[in-house]
């Protein structure tokens, strides 16, 4: 891409919140559950999404606003779907229980496996390429590795589904939360894990009776936050024993039982998210304060992401089906 090509070199500027609408790309038949950018710099023009309608979708989200390829091997919903580290292959599970690994270029299946469940997160290891990690409506998560098809590692966590997955720093420990929220107990809502041993850290991490549908780490402290369906973000440090930041809440967004997602900026200044009324929110990560809000979309705003080279590119999708792109 000729626009991403004098950002390659240069470090990552400032991210600037985005104006205005510049693609409204809208192929997708049903709610849009994912969207990710591809990590390989030069390739960061396309945006990969998985949608309800059953489809994996590849689009040029930079220069044209097009959608190149159309993935259709699920027979469900798919949940989660992500880039492998080297840009050609896409990894995607789904409400069908099955695992697939897909060409970019061809879209032949390179791995394919059935699970006893439906999936609903998957996260690439950060620094082992072969290995990713998927969890769904089951008491437990699984490790896989590509190169022998094979489940790796099982890590029983005594809950009924996991929601997001997130690797810490190098990969050794990772968090997942669940929907292990009751009455009179809110442990293991989100529970820490060793990768190698598969032993439990901590489930004693968050205390208040609200589930966490999705989980982001900032890209230069040792922080994470936890989306929550009590409307508000919750910080954490990402280092044992993994303490709640008391004195800073993200609030004003609404999440009410979606699936929101929330990113950091590339340069660690903002925190966005999604919200339930189909809008934006630019969090201020330090001051926690609201920077501003975007009406974005007419229905539930799920994802809200910056591009990875140019800082103020964002692409957003929503329960409707519909991704944007805004500068």
């Amino acid at each position: 891409s000729e626009l991403i090509r004098p950002y390659l070199g240069s470090k990552y500027k400032v991210t600037e919140i985005p104006k205005s609408l510049i693609f409204h790309m809208s192929k997708h038949s049903g709610p849009v559950n994912e969207i990710q950018w591809c990590p390989v710099r030069e390739q960061s023009h396309m945006l990969l999404s998985a949608s309800m309608d059953k489809t994996v979708k590849v689009w040029d989200a930079v220069d044209t606003g097009c959608c190149l390829k159309t993935y259709s091997c699920h027979s469900c919903a798919v949940r989660a779907a992500q880039w492998s580290s080297c840009g050609r292959r896409i990894l995607s599970g789904g409400f069908d229980s099955t695992l697939h690994l897909t060409d970019v270029e061809t879209g032949k299946q390179i791995f394919s496996s059935k699970t006893e469940f439906r999936i609903s997160a998957l996260k690439f290891h950060p620094t082992e390429s072969n290995v990713f990690i998927c969890g769904g409506f089951s008491p437990e998560v699984k490790a896989w590795d590509i190169r022998t098809s094979k489940v790796l590692r099982v890590y029983k966590a005594a809950v009924q589904q996991t929601l997001d997955i997130l690797f810490l720093p190098e990969g050794r420990e990772f968090l997942t939360s669940t929907d292990a929220v009751s009455r009179d107990s809110a442990d293991r809502t989100i529970v820490a894990w060793d990768f190698q041993s598969a032993a439990k850290i901590s489930n004693q991490i968050f205390h208040e009776r609200y589930t966490c549908p999705s989980l982001t780490l900032h890209p230069k402290e040792s922080v994470f936050v936890a989306q929550t369906n009590g409307n508000y973000l919750a910080l954490f440090s990402a280092q044992r024993p993994y303490r709640i930041n008391k004195k800073k809440r993200y609030e004003g967004h609404k999440v009410e039982g979606f699936a929101v997602g929330c990113e950091f900026s590339p340069d660690g200044t903002l925190l966005v998210t999604g919200s339930s009324d189909g809008k934006v929110f630019f969090y201020n990560y330090h001051t926690s304060r609201i920077i501003r809000t975007l009406s974005a979309h007419k229905e539930a705003c799920v994802s809200a992401i910056f591009h990875p080279v140019m800082p103020s590119l964002l692409a957003t999708c929503d329960w409707a089906g519909e991704i944007k792109i805004w500068q």
